[in-house]
C-alpha cells in the first residue's frame, strides 16, 4: 500500500472574501477596481494535453479572447491572476500546478477546461495510478468548462463566468439558441 499523498486532499473551500479588506470601504472604489480586475485578466500559460488546443484557439482570431479582456497569456505566476487549468494533470505535474497556484498573487481564479482536468475524463478507471481526478482535489476552482476538448465558445463562457464572479454581473451578450 502507498502512503497517502499530502496534495491530493480535497481543496479548502474558498472563502467569502479571501482579500484583507480596505482600510476604507467606498463602494464606488471597490466597483472601479472589480471592473477593472474582470476586465484586464490575465490568465497563466498551463496546457496539459489537447484541451491546451482550444485554449490557444480561443485567442486567435476567429474567436478573440482579447476582446474580452483576457489577451495576455503569461508565462509567469507572479503575473497572472487566473488560471487556466487545460487537460490530464498527472499526480508527478501536481505538486507543479499547486506551487503555480500559490505564487500566483492574490486575487486569484481558476478556471477547469476539460473532462481530464475536472474529473479525469477517460483516465479515470479503477486500478489507475497516475492521474489526478479532478484539479479541485489540488486547488479550489471557481469555474468548471466541460467538454471533451472544450470548444472557444465555451472557454469564452468560462471567462465571462470569472467576469461575473469578480463584478457580479454579466457584462457581454447571452449566447442564442441555434434553431
Amino acid at each position: 500500500m502507498a502512503a497517502p499523498e499530502k496534495l491530493l486532499t480535497p481543496a479548502e473551500p474558498r472563502a467569502k472574501s479571501w482579500v484583507e479588506p480596505p482600510l476604507i470601504d467606498l463602494k464606488p472604489v471597490n466597483w472601479f477596481f472589480d471592473l477593472n480586475r474582470a476586465m484586464s485578466l490575465w490568465p497563466i500559460t498551463f496546457g496539459l494535453a489537447c484541451c491546451a488546443i482550444e485554449m490557444m484557439s480561443a485567442s486567435m482570431a476567429r474567436f478573440d479572447i482579447a476582446r474580452f479582456g483576457a489577451e495576455v497569456f503569461r508565462p509567469s505566476a507572479r503575473q497572472a491572476d487566473l488560471m487556466m487549468v487545460t487537460g490530464t494533470v498527472s499526480k508527478k505535474m501536481a505538486p507543479v500546478l499547486v506551487r503555480l497556484y500559490e505564487q500566483m498573487p492574490a486575487p486569484k481564479y481558476v478556471m477547469a477546461c476539460g473532462n481530464c482536468a475536472i474529473s479525469g475524463g477517460p483516465f479515470k478507471f479503477e486500478g489507475q495510478y497516475g492521474v489526478v481526478e479532478g484539479v479541485d482535489r489540488l486547488v479550489p476552482v471557481d469555474v468548471y468548462v466541460p467538454g471533451c476538448p472544450p470548444r472557444p465558445e465555451a472557454i469564452l463562457e468560462g471567462v465571462f463566468k470569472i467576469q461575473e464572479i469578480i463584478t457580479g454581473r454579466r457584462w457581454w451578450p447571452e449566447p442564442r439558441e441555434m434553431a
